[in-house]
């Protein structure tokens, strides 16, 4: 598979990890925008193309085809076709409605995920560090930093975008800033219990 694979391999735990069960297939109603995983660059899947979904939490789908492995965005799941946005949406977690606190920002994060890893990115020991601070208009702002699994991984912009996204979704939440970071080096031995459970790790 050459740097391909050990691109992608950067990006995940494991070869023990355990992958979504979620499978279906589907052929593509219209062009489909994707992100090309692990490399994180964009593409355009074509009307037509066959794809089996691999993994559908966030709210965006993990698809793969005969030329590699691609994540659609919450915005195109129409191209699955009408199930498929209501069954691939409703996994996208649900907005917190209570007081904005601490506790409210670590469960919107939890909403978000690796594309090739079925654990959220709190559960993989990702986040190093969050705080949540008065905003310039009276709102809220909220600044973390996290890290990848590894630096050849691709895929931290749109992950971090993803965080980015479902935080500013927060009632009261002015905006928000995601950093990467890479001190500490992340290691497995960061993976939560419950996280290394979902990965059969235990």
């Amino acid at each position: 598979m050459g740097a391909g694979a050990a691109a992608a391999d950067a990006c995940v735990p494991g070869p023990e990890a355990k992958v979504s069960p979620m499978s279906s297939h589907h052929r593509l109603l219209r062009d489909c925008p994707v992100t090309v995983i692990p490399a994180g660059d964009a593409a355009i899947l074509e009307a037509g193309t066959e794809v089996e979904v691999t993994q559908a939490l966030g709210g965006s789908a993990t698809v793969r085809t005969p030329m590699g492995l691609f994540r659609i965005a919450p915005a195109d799941l129409a191209a699955l076709g009408a199930d498929a946005v209501e069954l691939y949406a409703a996994k996208a977690g649900n907005v917190a409605t209570g007081p904005l606190d601490e506790s409210a920002l670590w469960e919107a994060l939890k909403g978000c995920f690796d594309p090739e890893i079925p654990v959220n990115i709190v559960d993989l020991g990702l986040i190093y560090d969050l705080a949540l601070t008065a905003g310039e208009r009276g709102g809220r702002k909220v600044e973390v930093k996290m890290t990848l699994t590894a630096q050849g991984c691709g895929m931290g912009p749109v992950i971090a975008a993803d965080a980015k996204a479902k935080l500013e979704a927060l009632p009261g939440v002015e905006s928000a800033e995601v950093a990467i970071v890479w001190d500490p080096v992340w290691n497995p031995r960061m993976i939560s219990e419950a996280g290394r459970k979902q990965l059969g790790l235990e």
